[in-house]
């Protein structure tokens, strides 16, 4: 192991994530081989505690070798998969006994989807105005991600944000049906447009989850705890394979569960207890991961074992006030929060 040469290899020729996965599941595979070897009495405890040594300072090197790679601040905190057990690892997800799973809102705790989704509805909206004005003569006014985005779009449907957004403007358009092509004029038309809009822009633009949130995730993948997303987006499996973390998540409820399952949204817990319901793991037995008061009201409704906030925007007096358990600014917080303090709590019966 010493001998591997590891100056002037460039960053991006290294895929670390992949290697200090492998490498955990070669050393936990050694350390289970070696107890049950022990258990079996088929080497002796002299043997045994000499080898446990060794497997403890080739993890100690890997690590080392691995940091060599790791050069900077983001990358670095990865390595922690590879120090600690599957016990371990639990606390430094600063979860309390007893819990089983998570679930993840999408935006702005795993990806900042939220910028590339307002950018798609100004760009179709922005379209749709243009050829008005140009067909009526009327002075319709454009779309404003800092006004319209936050007040007609965030958090419905997509259906829904594009009445909203007409009724603002005082026009009026045809249901349409939910095939209508992208070029149709119609409520469904225009949400599809959006949608296709949506997809082109992760074509061309990717998205890239937060580095937090990815070792949040390993770590907990690591640590045995099955994972769902909660998103209203229809199009969060894509925004999961775009950033590489499909593999991470074992159960995704998007808009179109939703709308086929007739689930109503935050600050109603429909979706998130669907969530729970496919993983097979009781609300209480589960922890939240959520951004907004709402998302606190639908965690403390469901009955969630523990509500997290992710909160980037300085609210922490009134998430806490509306009843999150912790609230933090990402999920890197929690790690680094727990290296040094691990969680004491219990989960809720």
């Amino acid at each position: 192991m010493s001998g591997w040469q590891t100056r002037g290899v460039p960053d991006d020729r290294i895929d670390l994530d992949s290697l200090i996965g492998a490498w955990r599941g070669a050393l936990q595979a050694a350390h289970a081989a070696l107890r049950s070897a022990g258990l079996d009495h088929d080497i002796s405890g002299s043997d045994l505690g000499l080898r446990t040594r060794r497997l403890s300072d080739e993890r100690t090197e890997m690590v080392a070798v691995l940091g060599a790679f790791a050069n900077d601040r983001y990358a670095r905190p990865r390595l922690v998969r590879l120090l600690g057990s599957p016990v371990e690892t639990r606390k430094l997800l600063g979860l309390p006994a007893g819990i089983e799973a998570c679930v993840f809102n999408v935006d702005g705790i795993l990806v900042a989807s939220a910028a590339l989704h307002a950018e798609a509805w100004r760009e179709m909206f922005n379209q749709f105005v243009s050829r008005r004005i140009e067909r009526t003569g009327l002075p319709y006014a454009a779309f404003s991600r800092r006004i319209d985005y936050p007040r007609l779009i965030h958090g419905r449907s997509r259906e829904d944000a594009v009445r909203a957004f007409l009724e603002s403007r005082g026009i009026s358009l045809s249901e349409g049906e939910s095939d209508d092509p992208p070029e149709s004029d119609t409520v469904h038309g225009l949400a599809n447009r959006k949608n296709a809009l949506l997809l082109k822009r992760l074509d061309e633009h990717g998205i890239r989850a937060f580095d937090g949130a990815r070792l949040y995730l390993q770590l907990a993948h690591d640590a045995g705890l099955q994972c769902a997303v909660v998103s209203g987006s229809t199009t969060t499996r894509a925004l999961l394979a775009r950033s590489d973390l499909s593999t991470l998540i074992d159960e995704c409820v998007d808009g179109n569960t939703a709308q086929r399952d007739h689930l109503r949204r935050k600050p109603e817990p429909d979706m998130h207890l669907a969530a729970c319901h496919r993983l097979g793991v009781a609300p209480g037995r589960t922890a939240l991961f959520e951004t907004t008061a709402d998302g606190v009201l639908a965690g403390r409704a469901g009955g969630f074992g523990l509500v997290v906030i992710v909160d980037q925007n300085g609210n922490t007096a009134a998430l806490n006030a509306a009843g999150a358990d912790r609230v933090v600014t990402d999920l890197g917080e929690v790690l680094e929060h727990e290296l040094g303090a691990p969680a004491k709590a219990t989960a809720r019966p």
